[in-house]
């Protein structure tokens, strides 16, 4: 016999996007559940953003010996690096993080925690699962699907399974093999690929894209693969044939063979929505396999079915997922939603150098209306200091009058300008008005200000006073 309990908000997934949502519903004081299968943790913590950072971590340690004799430190031949020690202190920091939040998770929620699998009824009623064979059914006036998403693994990598893993299982090692095969180099394979490397793994890669990390300024991209050809060996705009072999495989690609012990399947994320049995609420997945909602408002049509996070592939990322959850919340929990104004976008790649992108990006742009603001590693002397002489940053704006409309960099604490940019994009800022804040000599932010005058010279300023001062 089943259970049933009714609420006024019920949230399926208690990842970032869940949370946030939580807030809010508690906020306006609804009746609620939060129901998650397991486990708990977020994805960010669990196997995202934070554990492959600590790896990041862990490699960019070993890797600054390479630097050591032109500061005339001896000795480095003597040093080694355990992989296996590295991996788990990975772990360990992993588990804190995940453990963390998965406790916080509990305190939050209370005995308004469900754990089991969520489907739909009806638009307004669920039926959850239990793992001990206890049915649920949680009848709710607004539901948020906040169930996230999992690794893509394509049918054609069947033949080599036991060999392989996703990014989700890949901290679930408890030890690293020494060669590694990684079949995608968007920014989870690039951020892979290179901290394995610099942890003494033996990595080889290959995507059928012509760049890394989600490159689409051209510029950046040849700035990426020069700085980055050296670090593991990796194939573009190629298919890898994969061969299982007794210990491992093989990969086949362009003419080269590599024997390697297991593959890394970085080939993207889709969302869970699949799982829920949404026809029961009457509601279907669009071409993308997620469902068409309002992004400023998260709702799903005009039914009582609200959407946030990576379930709906819009824009997969912690901070967005937080936004969208905290928007899902608040609407689920008023009678007339309101719509949200979306952040201004940013993606980073730590790749040490980073990666970034912010707000439009290079392809979304009509070249013919835009300014492009460039500035070299080579000429900025934070960044020789920080081996940083092969970074760029490209800036774009409007033709007419200046203003910020998005930016790509490759460079060493890149993370800090890739904020600076989307507050000044956000905001609306020109090249112009920008140059007003001060620079300090020496940072890396002065890349930033010679990227805005090589804009501002394009752009005459009728008052005709120096570049970055203003009149009292």
């Amino acid at each position: 016999m089943a259970t049933t309990i009714n609420v006024d908000v019920a949230i399926v997934g208690a990842g970032t996007a869940g949370l946030y949502a939580l807030r809010e519903v508690k906020r306006a004081k609804k009746s609620y559940l939060l129901i998650d299968q397991g486990p708990l943790g977020t994805t960010c913590a669990r196997v995202g953003c934070m554990p492959s950072k600590v790896a990041l971590h862990a490699g960019a340690n070993w890797n600054i010996q390479q630097h050591f004799t032109q500061f005339g430190i001896t000795g480095a031949e003597h040093l080694a690096i355990n992989p296996d020690l590295a991996w788990a202190e990975v772990k360990r920091q992993r588990d804190g993080f995940a453990g963390g939040t998965a406790n916080n998770t509990k305190r939050a929620a209370g005995e308004h925690l469900l754990m089991g699998k969520a489907e739909f009824i009806s638009p307004q009623q669920l039926a959850v699962h239990g793992a001990d064979g206890k049915r649920t059914l949680v009848n709710a006036q607004r539901i948020i699907l906040a169930v996230g998403s999992r690794p893509i693994i394509p049918q054609w990598l069947q033949p080599v399974a036991h060999n392989t893993i996703s990014t989700d299982q890949l901290f679930e090692l408890d030890k690293l093999p020494k060669r590694f095969g990684v079949l995608g180099l968007g920014a989870i394979g690039l951020e892979m690929g290179l901290a394995l490397s610099r942890m003494g793994i033996s990595v080889v890669a290959a995507d059928v894209g012509h760049t890394i990390g989600g490159i689409q300024d051209p510029e950046i991209s040849n700035a990426a693969l020069k700085e980055f050809e050296s670090a593991f060996t990796f194939y573009l705009g190629a298919t890898a044939e994969l061969t299982p072999q007794e210990n491992g495989l093989s990969m086949q690609v362009q003419g080269h063979t590599h024997d390697v012990d297991l593959l890394l399947a970085a080939l993207g994320r889709r969302s869970n929505l699949d799982k829920l049995k949404l026809e029961n609420a009457d509601i279907a997945l669009n071409e993308r396999g997620s469902l068409s909602f309002n992004p400023h408002t998260m709702q799903v049509g005009d039914t009582p079915i609200y959407i946030a996070g990576d379930a709906n592939s819009d824009r997969t990322l912690m901070h967005e997922a937080a936004a969208e959850g905290a928007m899902a919340g608040y609407n689920a929990s008023h009678e007339t939603p309101v719509a949200f104004k979306r952040k201004t976008s940013i993606g980073i790649a730590f790749a040490d150098p980073d990666i970034i992108t912010v707000g439009a990006s290079f392809n979304s742009l009509n070249g013919s209306d835009i300014l492009v603001g460039t500035a070299l590693g080579q000429h900025n002397g934070r960044n020789r200091i920080l081996h940083g002489d092969n970074d760029i940053l490209r800036l774009y704006a409007d033709a007419h009058n200046g203003k910020l409309l998005g930016a790509a960099m490759l460079g060493k604490r890149a993370e800090h300008l890739a904020h600076l940019l989307a507050l000044a994009i956000d905001r609306g800022e020109t090249a112009h008005s920008l140059m007003e804040l001060p620079f300090y000599h020496p940072t890396v932010e002065e890349m930033l200000q010679t990227a805005l005058q090589d804009i501002a010279r394009k752009i005459p300023q009728a008052h005709g006073l120096p570049l970055g001062l203003s009149a009292l």
